[in-house]
């Protein structure tokens, strides 16, 4: 079998570095908004977390009485009441620039109006979860490992929620997880290995509650792996409580997942919640998802990664946006992330650089997308391209092995 790939060699610069070179990098920053647009409130309340809850803004007259909105803006959170609610911690709340629309913290949270435009191709469902939901609550797409909804509640509420169907009790569907019928289906199905939590976010439960989940999870022999998916640590980092870190810890191997789009998001707050997390064993990786106006240009996605780094998060997945109801907004091109990873590959450490995934509409599940690197290839050898536009070769194995030689060594 012959595998020809053809590129217009035009389409990639000889070398990159000339594009991408920048001064050296200078110290990497951590920030503290707090208190922010609470002035006054006493740090041993700013710091709990069930504080931060309660005074989240989700309201019009919350939010203009502390920032000017744009007639965009204020016509979608009127709009949020019918589609995805709108709620924001004052944490996360203190990182918008209050007399900026294109702020890109702002652009994740608050509402527009463009939600209300949908386009043809977008759906309800784009990951196509409902249709591989065996159980209520539980889904399973691929062969060795499961999603679990465990609750429909967030901390706040990204603009491009990809389960904004069923997400904040206001979207087109509820989500009713049947617990019981959920754990028959995984002690029925022995090939499933591994347990991605996620909601909504289950960090929004109690210790107990979230503890009593692990712990019929881990009874199930033939399940080894627990993931979490969460956006808390970013929106709520008081929740990642010395106590939370250390009931994690009885569950390893326990890996988390978070979500981080812009350097901004990772304050002071986070970084050391991060560090809790961290240093109760729990392996990090990040999920951002590539969104016009956020982080789609080089300069930004580098700051987060290097930054994210410093957090000890690997930098994991960068996902194109799904084709959620009324996200055309926020959609880069798959041309933008191509570029994205092609000015980080080789120019910064192989752990800084995410993988570029599609989740295939409908429920191909994610789909890795890569610049062209291979330029040819048959059964005698690759061509490869590096990341300055240098081509070489590289010999398949052929049905021809060569023997080695005896080589004698002197006593």
């Amino acid at each position: 079998m012959v595998y020809i790939f053809r590129f217009h060699m035009s389409a990639y610069p000889k070398r990159i570095d000339s594009v991408t070179s920048e001064a050296p990098a200078g110290r990497i920053e951590f920030v503290s908004h707090a208190p922010g647009f609470w002035p006054g409130v006493p740090a041993v309340e700013w710091d709990d977390w069930r504080w931060q809850l309660r005074h989240r803004v989700g309201t019009l007259e919350e939010v203009e009485s502390r920032i000017a909105l744009s007639p965009a803006e204020r016509a979608g959170i009127i709009l949020a009441r019918n589609k995805l609610a709108f709620s924001v911690t004052p944490h996360f709340f203190n990182l918008i620039a209050p007399e900026d629309p294109d702020c890109p913290i702002r652009r994740q949270v608050i509402p527009r109006e463009e939600e209300g435009v949908v386009s043809s191709w977008e759906m309800a469902d784009p990951c196509g979860e409902d249709s591989h939901m065996p159980a209520p609550g539980l889904v399973h797409r691929y062969p060795d490992r499961v999603l679990f909804l465990v609750t429909d509640r967030c901390a706040s509420y990204c603009r491009y929620c990809t389960r904004s169907r069923v997400v904040s009790g206001v979207g087109e569907q509820e989500l009713h997880t049947d617990f019981d019928e959920a754990y028959r289906y995984l002690e029925a199905h022995t090939e499933i290995r591994d347990v991605l939590i996620s909601g909504g976010d289950a960090l929004l439960l109690s210790d107990r509650r979230l503890e009593t989940i692990l712990t019929r999870l881990r009874a199930i022999p033939h399940i080894q792996f627990l993931r979490i998916g969460s956006r808390v640590p970013i929106f709520l980092p008081q929740r990642i409580t010395p106590e939370l870190c250390a009931m994690l810890a009885k569950f390893h191997p326990l890996w988390m997942s978070i979500h981080v789009n812009h350097p901004r998001e990772l304050t002071v707050e986070v970084r050391d919640a991060l560090g809790r997390l961290a240093n109760a064993g729990v392996p990090l990786g990040n999920q951002s998802v590539l969104l016009s106006g956020v982080n789609d240009n080089v300069p930004v996605m580098k700051e987060l990664v290097h930054k994210l780094l410093m957090c000890r998060v690997r930098p994991y997945y960068l996902y194109q946006c799904d084709l959620i109801k009324g996200s055309a907004h926020f959609r880069a091109s798959v041309a933008k992330g191509i570029e994205i990873i092609e000015a980080l590959r080789g120019f910064t450490s192989g752990y800084a650089v995410p993988q570029l995934v599609i989740d295939a509409p409908g429920g191909g599940g994610k789909v890795p997308i890569n610049p062209g690197y291979v330029l040819y290839h048959d059964q005698e050898k690759v061509v490869i391209r590096n990341f300055e536009g240098k081509v070489f070769e590289y010999p398949e194995p052929t049905a021809e092995v060569p023997r080695l030689q005896k080589v004698e060594f002197m006593e």
